[in-house]
């Protein structure tokens, strides 16, 4: 290569050869005439650049670089231009990988598959995709320290035996670590996915291969859904005594198909803002007959798995689909509770210009406070580059404002339900559906105008990414914990209504993820303890203290 004499004047500087070809490239590349027309640029990448061009054309694009012997090159665009078939081979994933089933389009429901002890209990997408789903089961345990440390403590006692846990949440490596942990105090599982593009198959295979009656397979219908439900719920000689959700379509299920069940279920433990607000519907109505403990609002799963997973995952499920680049990006994020607090504060890091929507004077304060503009999205859906949705409501996002989106606005939900963004409005003769990869699609309209939907209206990041797994250690401690709580609970203390966690348990679940950064509480002395009219050991807070 040339040599670049940095110390030498303007006019000396003499421009490598590679420059040069670069520039020459760069010129004849720019005037050839193109097909994708307004083809969206994560569509354009998605596809195979073969789609595109010649072998020849690409060998030329890649040989930009420092000159090499004619003869180099020579080898190098042989090499490039052999046959597409020939190509593949190198791309192609080893036999071994779990991911060779995923094509696989056999529904579930029509396969009969059998774990090694002979059980057909359960219903995944591909039982041999158990032995990967381990290793993902293995790894998640190494940052879920409270879990298994609940789990080494009480497995003598098993606070749980006899109780019949029905369990409706996302399927993931961590979930499994929680089910195990149940099963290790001596609780019975069966489980159902809450989402049906969140379940991780090879996790789902590994639990039914251990003998969990696990119902669930990424992209389910909605008929799978409630099938898988009702096969976790209505079983013979099983009958559940209680129940964990998230999002309440388990609760609903059971109140709606088998009512005569809640006779012997001891309680409800729910994770969700949606199902949280199904909870206190019924109980404002007089519809609740159980005990329910309300975990979402619980400090560890408000202020951890809400907000720092959030802040972390939002980024990720964005990437993943689109890889688009933040900085500059205008962003209406419709929301500030904690969900919308930690996807603001992470697209702001990365540059992007954030908006919110927000119908408490409180919240919205906070995102004033906090320099976010504060909006109605009418005023900005013309404008902005992605609308995200973290509110738990419905019809935030109305067909009205998606007419009004600009070409190539990315629409995604961050809350628990697909009721935010009206997708059903958007499936209309003169509109059409572009599937570009998993879990994205293009709506384009008449005029050629088109919207990139992430996951269909559903979680983005449980549905086109993962979360921190050691946010999910926190939350699945304090599901853990609530459970037993119910289920050992004598008779009296909790009466058919909605509860929050006990501040103790809050303060014990953050401890035991203390260790994990090698931190050291400072203890109150006697004196202290007595001047603050405090127990040395907790809790440390009133209940009415907002953290």
């Amino acid at each position: 290569m040339e040599k670049w004499d940095s110390g030498a004047s303007t006019s000396a500087f003499h421009v490598p050869e590679w420059m040069i070809q670069f520039a020459d490239q760069k010129q004849e590349f720019n005037k050839r005439p193109t097909k994708i027309g307004r083809r969206s640029l994560s569509r354009s990448i998605s596809q195979s650049s073969t789609d595109s061009y010649s072998s020849e054309e690409r060998s030329q694009q890649l040989s930009v670089g420092p000159s090499l012997p004619h003869s180099a090159w020579a080898n190098a665009k042989g090499a490039l231009s052999v046959p597409r078939e020939a190509r593949k081979t190198w791309l192609t994933p080893p036999a071994a990988s779990y991911t060779d089933s995923s094509d696989d389009e056999t529904s579930p429901r029509d396969k009969q598959q059998k774990n090694s002890k002979g059980s057909s209990d359960f219903c995944v997408k591909n039982i041999k995709q158990a032995e990967f789903g381990r290793r993902e089961i293995e790894i998640a345990e190494q940052e879920m320290p409270a879990l298994m440390a609940l789990r080494k403590r009480a497995q003598g006692e098993k606070p749980l035996a006899g109780a019949k846990i029905v369990g409706c949440t996302h399927i993931t490596a961590q979930t499994a670590v929680l089910m195990e942990t149940l099963g290790a105090l001596g609780a019975q599982c069966r489980w159902a996915a809450c989402n049906i593009y969140s379940t991780l198959n090879e996790v789902a295979a590994a639990l039914a291969e251990s003998g969990f009656p696990v119902f669930a397979w990424k992209g389910e219908s909605e008929d799978d859904f409630w099938w898988c439900i009702d096969r976790c719920v209505n079983v013979e000689g099983w009958q559940p005594n209680m129940i964990l959700d998230d999002g309440g379509d388990l609760t609903h299920w059971i109140y709606k198909k088998y009512p005569n069940m809640f006779k012997k279920i001891k309680g409800i433990v729910e994770e969700s803002v949606t199902g949280v607000h199904r909870l206190y519907q019924l109980s404002k109505a007089g519809k609740l007959c159980v005990p329910a403990m309300n975990v979402n609002d619980s400090v560890t799963k408000q202020k951890f798995d809400n907000l720092y997973c959030c802040r972390e995952s939002i980024l990720d499920g964005l990437k993943r689909t689109t890889d688009m680049m933040f900085g500059g990006k205008q962003v209406v994020v419709c929301g500030y509770g904690e969900v919308g607090k930690g996807c603001c504060a992470a697209l702001k890091a990365m540059g992007s210009i954030v908006y919110v929507t927000e119908i408490d004077p409180i919240c919205a304060l906070q995102a004033c406070m906090d320099g976010f503009r504060l909006v109605k999205l009418n005023e900005v859906i013309r404008q902005v580059d992605i609308v995200i949705t973290c509110t738990g409501n419905k019809n935030v996002v109305t067909r009205e404002h998606l007419d009004r989106m600009k070409n190539s606005c990315i629409v995604c939900n961050m809350g628990h339900s697909n009721t935010e963004i009206d997708v059903a409005s958007l499936r209309t003769p003169e509109l059409t559906w572009e599937r570009v990869r998993s879990q994205v699609d293009h709506v384009i309209w008449p005029d050629g105008k088109r919207i990139v939907l992430l996951a269909e209206g559903r979680l983005l990041n449980l549905s086109c990414s993962t979360v921190p797994t050691f946010v999910l250690s926190i939350t699945a401690t304090t599901q853990a914990l609530a459970l037993i709580e119910l289920y050992n609970a004598p008779e009296g203390r909790y009466k058919q209504d909605v509860y929050l966690l006990p501040k103790k348990m809050d303060e014990y679940v953050a401890s035991l993820h203390l260790p994990t950064f090698d931190a050291h509480l400072t203890e109150l002395t006697d004196e202290q303890a007595k001047y603050l009219g405090l127990n040395k050991n907790g809790p440390f807070k009133p209940n009415y203290y907002r953290y």
